[in-house]
């Protein structure tokens, strides 16, 4: 009877591990989660800008206003890169190479820094700000909610170089190269969205 209670002890003393399921790795799940969540966010977004231009029902956008669709397509083609380039980083740590980790890495980390500052010079060459109507509300808060987005994405893009340059990653442990590289091809996602959506349509 003793012999039973002290296993019963020794058992509220440590519990059994969480179940967890065969299929994907919780920790990954996590991270689809938080993305799920934030493509909600943006679709509240898209939401308000579409309500807009069916309201306004006028050319977009409204004169004497344009956009920049130049710069805001090389725009485009540059994250479209910076999602080539951290795949190849993460697929290098898979097969062991991490000076080509460190080098993807770091050439993502420096394409999306050029979107952020061709995305923040566009504003100043705009030639309108936020107050000119309900047409640079919803331009101002699409592509500013992007370009936050992409903040984050070069933060956790930094911390990964740091981390890489310290040899934290093996072929068997990426996890944060994984999870980050996730997040940077969704931003590079909802970029093409909104700029199909705002430049084009």
């Amino acid at each position: 009877m003793e012999s039973a209670s002290v296993a019963h002890g020794a058992h509220a003393a440590h519990p059994p591990e969480a179940h967890q399921s065969s299929r994907i790795d919780h920790r990954m799940l996590g991270v689809l989660l938080f993305i799920i969540s934030e493509a909600m966010l943006f679709g509240s977004f898209f939401t308000a800008y579409f309500f807009v231009r069916a309201v306004q029902n006028v050319q977009w956008p409204p004169d004497p206003f344009e956009f920049p669709v130049l710069v805001a397509s090389m725009n485009t083609a540059i994250l479209l890169v910076s999602s080539g380039t951290v795949h190849w980083a993460l697929h290098s740590i898979k097969k062991g190479n991490r000076r080509a980790l460190q080098v993807g890495l770091a050439v993502t980390f420096m394409l999306g820094t050029m979107f952020l500052i061709t995305q923040i010079n566009e504003y100043f060459k705009a030639g309108f700000s936020i107050q000119d109507g309900a047409f640079a509300s919803v331009f101002y808060g699409l592509t500013g909610l992007h370009g936050a987005h992409v903040f984050v994405g070069l933060t956790l893009l930094a911390i990964m170089n740091i981390r890489t340059a310290r040899g934290h990653f093996t072929p068997d442990s990426h996890m944060g190269v994984e999870a980050a590289g996730i997040y940077w091809h969704f931003v590079d996602v909802m970029w093409i969205i909104v700029w199909f959506t705002i430049y084009i349509l």
